[in-house]
């Protein structure tokens, strides 16, 4: 089992919640092995239901790292004081903080932080090796730096609005493993943004989607009460074999046909 230890960091003025996981004596871990950062999504998002998520991947050598943004969980500041371009700074230096400057990471961001994600990719570059994208909202250039509230809400409910955003660009430059989390019925992520994120992963990474049957958009509730669905990520993630029969999901690697498709 790993060691879970959750500490307060002083960042971007705030005072942030955090839970590192570090892999036990038997897990193999070394220091050339991705450090994995899970950001959660927007609203009632936190690190509590990502902890689960952290231990398995730590279970298997890797260190990992599940945050509070600002305004969120345990983490001080105002939810409308925050930003896609703060939450970018903020995820940003927890990596620095706690994972360092040269180990390599794999990103792991639910709904929002599918924008999050992206932005991490452009700053780090090949240092990212791995991301999964589950469930992931891409948001338009110009709603980067508003604050959360009536003036970013306005922003993104423009009609495809997200077509400008910066993501399918940073996406499609990635060349590591990207695995596409989808949902089977998904009430919040319009299809275009799901095939759009499709098309720029599979470009240049090796690319694969799990698919997690009679899950909705909130990925981050179902894989804390699924632990198969996270062994199902886990495996595909990191391409390991998946330690408990595969039940209900499918994974797909590109080329292989149609992927599922948000409704």
């Amino acid at each position: 089992m790993g060691v879970v230890r959750k500490t307060v960091h002083s960042i971007d003025g705030e005072q942030l919640s955090i839970y590192t996981v570090t892999p036990g004596p038997d897990a193999g871990a070394s220091a050339d092995r991705p450090g994995v950062v899970i950001l959660h999504g927007a609203g009632t998002g936190s690190k509590e239901r990502n902890l689960p998520l952290a231990e398995d991947f730590a279970a298997l050598g890797h260190p990992a790292v599940a945050l509070d943004f600002s305004g969120h969980g345990e983490s001080s500041g105002a939810l409308c004081d925050l930003s896609l371009r703060r939450r970018r700074d903020q995820a940003a230096a927890v990596v620095e903080e706690v994972l360092g400057a040269d180990r390599p990471l794999a990103l792991v961001g639910f709904s929002m932080s599918g924008q999050t994600l992206a932005d991490l990719v452009a700053l780090y570059g090949g240092r990212v090796a791995a991301l999964a994208a589950c469930a992931p909202g891409i948001y338009g250039a110009e709603a980067w730096d508003v604050p959360f509230g009536p003036g970013f809400t306005e922003l993104i409910r423009r009609p495809e609005s997200w077509r400008t955003s910066a993501a399918p660009s940073a996406f499609a430059r990635f060349d590591g493993r990207a695995l596409l989390v989808l949902p089977e019925h998904d009430a919040v992520i319009p299809p275009g943004v799901t095939n759009l994120v499709r098309t720029s992963l599979a470009t240049r990474a090796d690319f694969a989607e799990l698919r997690l049957a009679g899950a909705s958009h909130q990925l981050g509730v179902w894989l804390a009460g699924h632990p198969e669905d996270r062994q199902r990520l886990v495996s595909a993630l990191l391409r390991t074999p998946p330690s408990v029969p595969g039940r209900g999901s499918a994974v797909r690697s590109a080329g292989t046909g149609e992927g599922p498709r948000s409704s």
